[in-house]
């Protein structure tokens, strides 16, 4: 599904005017879509001629850009005059316990959480959100509209035509229901993350400890033995590849809420660092180095650079608030240089000008042949002009990296994506 880019964030959101369409008599293909059409048209006839208008405007384009704030919809619509109308549209915001009682309902399933981050939303969501009260999808009596314009229709063309297009983004992304309803996407995200760790902890703790079995201490073994050990066995052959990991998604079917492409992807994550320890214990003979210790947004990034299926990729933007931009470009970092090539990115340093021109000249001057590269100085870094070899200050502003230019996602050149120890 395309999703039309928006401005802003938050509880104000602003939409670029939708492109005019036609070819089709539905403004939906989702079931919240159709069904905010179906409040806004409602049974009866009284206003058809208004909302075919209203419809005509819409498919033609005549709706500028649209902004969404808590219980309000606002966009300028050209009509038959010259200058666009203001135009708006208001809708009941939720009480503070029916998002209570809305938020419990989505954090109790992880597949309403799994659907909202793949811009879904779930009819069993709003069926079980209005057992516990809470109506998601507005009824007709709820829209009220408003426009400068001099027809008091309920609504006028206007105003239909901005229902309609409102239909269209709902469309595209389910988190503008939930704006109009009172709340923005990265607070929901935050307190359904929040609740759904809750639950898990308080199922963990309802469950009686298991009893941990008694052991031998090593030594007490190697004493009665006395003497005359037998030897150590020989060690395995080097692994140069983890074996295949198990398919689970038969046995993810009979476990609800268990996404199957994600625990995968973490097996052959582990079984591939597993492998990589046990080599190096094998080859080196020497106490294997463990992985680096990295916050969970960090670990994000690196297994984000693994080339997971882009719905694996889309969570880990989401849990580390990142954009889906913003995660590529972190994990083109970590694939040049790992950790440190994320501080490279994320904490960029500055120079003084005139110390990167004296480094530039005490290159020329120490050169060893009989003319020096011309360099190009850009913030933090020396470039060879017609070259991808570069040279970048280090944290410390004084030592300096040797860098590969590389290219950025987005064919962009980029130096903070190649990287290589300090010299």
């Amino acid at each position: 599904m395309n999703h039309t880019p928006s401005l802003g964030s938050g509880r104000h959101r602003i939409f670029s005017p939708l492109a005019p369409f036609r070819g089709r008599r539905s403004f939906a293909d989702t079931w919240w879509g159709n069904a905010w059409v179906t409040a806004l048209e409602g049974s009866t006839r009284s206003a058809t001629g208004r909302l075919a208008r209203g419809r005509t405007y819409a498919r033609a384009g005549n709706v500028r850009e649209i902004t969404i704030t808590p219980g309000r919809a606002t966009a300028q619509v050209k009509g038959s005059m010259p200058a666009p109308y203001r135009t708006s549209m208001q809708i009941p915001q939720l009480t503070v316990p029916q998002w209570d009682a809305l938020l419990d309902v989505a954090a109790a399933q992880a597949g309403h959480l799994a659907a909202l981050l793949d811009r879904d939303m779930s009819a069993t969501l709003a069926d079980d959100a209005a057992q516990a009260g809470v109506r998601l999808l507005p009824t007709r009596g709820e829209l009220v509209p408003s426009c400068s314009c001099p027809d008091n229709g309920n609504p006028c063309k206007h105003a239909a035509a901005l229902y309609y297009q409102v239909a269209r983004l709902l469309d595209q992304d389910p988190f503008v229901l939930l704006l109009l309803r009172g709340r923005g996407e990265s607070e929901l995200m935050a307190e359904l993350h929040r609740r759904n760790a809750a639950q898990a902890t308080a199922t963990a703790d309802a469950k009686p400890a298991a009893a941990a079995p008694r052991g031998v201490a090593a030594r007490q073994i190697f004493a009665a033995a006395q003497d005359g050990l037998p030897p150590l066995p020989a060690p395995p052959p080097a692994l140069h590849q983890p074996g295949p990991v198990a398919q689970l998604a038969a046995a993810a079917d009979q476990v609800p809420g268990v996404d199957a492409a994600a625990l995968e992807f973490l097996a052959a994550d582990t079984a591939a660092r597993a492998t990589h320890l046990l080599r190096q214990a094998l080859l080196s003979q020497k106490e294997p180095i463990g992985p680096p210790e990295l916050s969970v947004t960090d670990d994000a990034v690196r297994l984000a650079a693994a080339d997971p299926p882009p719905e694996i990729s889309q969570r880990l933007a989401w849990g580390t608030r990142r954009t889906p931009n913003a995660l590529a470009r972190a994990a083109a970092a970590w694939r040049y240089g790992g950790a440190a090539a994320l501080v490279i990115l994320d904490e960029p340093q500055e120079s003084d000008p005139l110390y990167l021109r004296a480094v530039r000249e005490e290159i020329r001057q120490n050169w060893d042949g009989e003319h020096a590269p011309r360099l190009r100085d850009d913030r933090f870094w020396l470039t060879v002009v017609g070259h991808d070899a570069q040279l970048r200050l280090g944290a410390d502003g004084r030592l300096w990296h040797p860098s590969a230019r590389s290219t950025a996602p987005g064919g962009r050149p980029d130096s903070r994506y190649a990287t290589s120890p300090p010299s």
